[in-house]
């Protein structure tokens, strides 16, 4: 296999590599009512995935089980979201001036802010501070504040680290024990990225034993810890967690020939940890290590967006996990960029061996059918793969992994240029006020106009390699390396 072929295996903000990595143990899953290891203080409310369960066939997906899992009553702490947060933070929503997740709000990349640099001198630097780990995790920022995770890879801690956004100031850091699984040589044990509301940040630790799903308040104060299974993907875990009404969504898929023996798509209660649905597909092969959106048809109805080899493009309701409709064949290879929102239409594509396979364009059912139309797909070299694309007014753009960049008609996928400004790209981009702004591997912030003619504005070099994606708050842009956090824009 050559060095690209683990490109399969990182999302975009995420990661890339090579080999073959098999991981240890039978796949089984560990005993849920033994004694938890590896991961915080042990005296908080910890929910096992496999409860206390009752079981219902989905009908439009007879291969497929949905499982509600029964609210038990938990912690003190755990009850602290509001019934106003919960009206506010709905799905996709969240103030401008914060960035809750992978991508920022509903993962779409897209900000309005008019005071980020194009060309940045030192003097646009807000400040910079060492991270206590490595990693690959992009930053989430929420009224004032930064949280990032990292990894040493050698005491084998994790740590999720506050900070000030206006001045870098420590608030507060977190740390987690953490065990050895199987990771691509370029992927970490900080790859997934946090999300964040106005009660808790919400970040996931992958094990070989459970994966583990943690609530923290904005002081630095653990809440409960979801037990999830281990993650027994041959590159590593790359998914990361989304918000939707009173949820934690995260898609955690498992490779069947390292030993992954369950792949669930599921939900969390945000305020107790408790497991509110989880669908299982045993039929999995290949992971997706994509992140989920959130579409809304004519009827305002929240659909979370998954994308795999396995269903193509899926909606699948928030509230029960029901699948709704899949694109069955669409997407002929693993998906690790996440899927993108463009006139009505989901854009995904997929690939292998560092490069792209297909894109699709699918226009999701509106007549309760259970299978999506695909309105036009690419194949090939014009496909990108692992970074994510974004679409800003009708154009679609691609960054490629091996350094290209394509502007598309979003509705036809007519090719309008195609370019090569910089060095590759595993990150993602960002598009602030009508500029693009992506970081090469080695470093380089790449700035484009947003248009339907090439002009490139600027390269900034931060002088160590990334593979993260960076969010934008408040008149700043927050750019993590693989060991540091950089903040360039407003003081």
């Amino acid at each position: 296999m050559s060095r690209w072929d683990a490109h399969a295996a990182g999302n975009l903000r995420g990661f890339v590599g090579s080999g073959e990595l098999s991981a240890g143990g039978s796949g089984e899953l560990p005993s849920w009512n033994s004694a938890p290891g590896g991961i915080g203080k042990r005296s908080l409310p910890m929910v096992s995935l496999l409860g206390e369960t009752s079981h219902r066939q989905a009908p439009k997906t007879p291969l497929v089980a949905a499982t509600r899992t029964r609210r038990l009553s938990m912690h003190p702490l755990a009850t602290c979201t509001t019934a106003l947060s919960l009206l506010f933070f709905a799905c996709v929503t969240a103030k401008a001036d914060n960035w809750p997740r992978f991508r920022g709000p509903n993962g779409q990349g897209l900000s309005e802010d008019k005071a980020i640099p194009v060309k940045w001198s030192e003097e646009d630097v807000r400040w910079k501070i060492v991270l206590p780990g490595g990693g690959h995790s992009s930053p989430v920022v929420w009224d004032g504040k930064v949280f990032v995770a990292s990894a040493d890879e050698k005491t084998l801690t994790g740590t999720l680290l506050c900070v000030e956004a206006a001045t870098g100031r420590e608030l507060w850091r977190k740390p987690y024990s953490l065990a050895k699984v199987p990771l691509n040589t370029l992927n970490s044990y900080a790859s997934v990225t946090p999300t964040v509301d106005g009660d808790h940040v919400y970040a996931v630790w992958p094990g070989p034993a459970e994966t583990n799903l943690t609530a923290v308040t904005h002081e630095g104060k653990e809440v409960w810890t979801a037990k999830l299974p281990a993650s027994r993907t041959r590159h590593g875990m790359g998914s990361s967690p989304i918000l939707c009404n009173d949820a934690v969504i995260l898609s955690h898929e498992q490779d069947q020939v390292s030993g992954g023996k369950l792949s669930v798509w599921l939900a969390v209660d945000r305020g107790t940890g408790q497991v509110l649905w989880r669908r299982e597909i045993p039929e999995t092969v290949n992971a997706s290590y994509s992140t989920p959106c959130v579409y809304r048809g004519k009827d305002e109805r929240a659909q979370l967006v998954f994308t795999s080899h396995l269903h193509g493009v899926a909606g699948v309701d928030s509230g029960t996990g029901e699948i709704l409709w899949t694109t069955p064949g669409t997407l002929t290879a693993r998906t690790v960029s996440s899927a993108v929102l463009a006139d009505g239409m989901v854009v995904a594509n997929c690939g292998e061996g560092g490069r792209g396979v297909r894109m699709a364009a699918v226009k999701p059912p509106s007549d309760g059918s259970s299978v999506g139309t695909e309105v036009y797909a690419l194949d090939g070299a014009a496909v990108s793969y692992v970074p994510t694309p974004i679409v800003f007014g009708d154009l679609l753009f691609l960054f490629f992994d091996q350094g290209k960049v394509s502007c598309l008609h979003a509705g036809t996928g007519e090719l309008l240029w195609s370019e090569k400004p910089a060095g590759r790209y595993v990150g993602s981009p960002v598009c602030v006020d009508g500029k693009l702004y992506c970081m090469t591997v080695d470093g380089d912030v790449v700035v484009l106009t947003a248009g339907p003619k090439y002009e490139l504005l600027a390269v900034n070099r931060l002088d160590e390699k990334t593979q993260a994606t960076p969010a934008v708050a408040d008149g700043r842009m927050f750019l993590r390396t693989f060991s540091h956090l950089t903040c360039v824009g407003e003081k």
